[in-house]
């Protein structure tokens, strides 16, 4: 073998020993709640099916249960590349200046899947999305969680029930009106540290779908739950926008895909999940679940819905008509 031809070939071997040796891009996705909620199946779904499809050129680290930030600092962590991928309860964008996305905290805002999945999958939950990048975000997707049910250690069968009872929130402008609307003093807490809240009587109930009061065992210490899906809670999978557009085409394709199929995976189990969580605390015994007959959600519904027009400058008017006329909901007719 010619001199040059042997060290052409000794280079083609140094560069394909180079690509095998090629460390994996590595994404560390980072939330809050249990593996086994919607949200970290979802995750743990996104990790499998983005490794198969990148075939090994990607690793995803997840990180459950507030093990890597609590919620209170991870957008400030994926903002600062610390962390690649979040995803979100939708109320935590309103303290980093993207109110709109407070409009799924306003209660009854959604009657049922289908109007909110005309939303979030539509061109009006695109737009929110791409309204992020402004922030240094790249927004993927929405995944649901959830409608939410109050609980307490005190009664919470009627309206007039809330009256002066603490209950803890998340960060939310939309949140904190809802609850003085039915006289509930609100108070912000970190998600990580609302059991022990609720256990020492710090304060005296929360709301969550069900899937988190009882995979959080929140139940166990809290005497009563009222079924009433007054709210929305859902996440917005994220991801560093510099980090997302530095990615090879091919991988960031994968990825895309990856997240596309999580998002149906998430959005299938999440109402199965909520009504066996839902189930498993009836049959725990240690809270008292109660559903309020279709007037009595009428009373609630009626106590709440004067919020949607109190926070109509802050999340915009336009977009609650918009998502008014996408769910086909008219207040007035309450």
């Amino acid at each position: 073998m010619k001199p040059l031809t042997l060290l052409a070939a000794l280079a083609a071997t140094v560069i394909s020993c180079s690509a095998l040796a090629a460390e994996p891009i590595i994404i560390k996705f980072s939330h809050v709640v249990a593996q086994d909620t919607p949200k970290g199946k979802a995750a743990e779904h996104f990790k499998k099916r983005a490794e198969e499809l990148t075939k090994g050129r990607v690793k995803v680290e997840v990180y459950a249960n507030s093990t890597l930030f609590k919620d209170k600092e991870e957008l400030e962590a994926l903002q600062l590349g610390a962390v690649q991928m979040l995803a979100p309860s939708l109320a935590k964008f309103g303290p980093l200046g993207v109110k709109e996305f407070e409009v799924f905290d306003l209660p009854y805002m959604f009657d049922n899947y289908e109007g909110l999945h005309r939303v979030t999958e539509g061109p009006i939950g695109r737009r929110m999305l791409n309204s992020l990048e402004r922030r240094g975000i790249t927004g993927l997707a929405f995944w649901d969680n959830g409608f939410k049910v109050f609980s307490s250690n005190k009664p919470i069968n009627s309206v007039s029930d809330f009256k002066g009872q603490k209950m803890r929130i998340q960060s939310s402008k939309v949140l904190d009106a809802q609850m003085r609307a039915i006289g509930v003093l609100p108070q912000v807490m970190a998600f990580s540290e609302v059991y022990q809240a609720l256990q020492t009587g710090v304060v005296d109930g929360t709301e969550n779908p069900p899937s988190n009061l009882f995979t959080q065992k929140m139940h166990e210490v809290q005497k009563f739950v009222r079924v009433s899906n007054h709210g929305y809670l859902g996440y917005a999978v994220i991801t560093n926008k510099k980090f997302w557009d530095g990615l090879p085409a091919d991988v960031r394709a994968q990825l895309e895909r990856a997240m596309k199929e999580s998002t149906t995976y998430a959005n299938q189990i999440a109402k199965k999940d909520n009504d066996d969580a839902l189930d498993a605390v009836r049959k725990s015994g240690r809270s008292h679940v109660f559903v309020p007959s279709a007037q009595e959600q009428v009373s609630m519904k009626r106590a709440l819905v004067n919020v949607h027009e109190k926070m109509d400058d802050r999340v915009g008017v336009d977009l609650v008509q918009a998502i008014y006329k996408e769910t086909g909901f008219d207040p007035s007719k309450l």
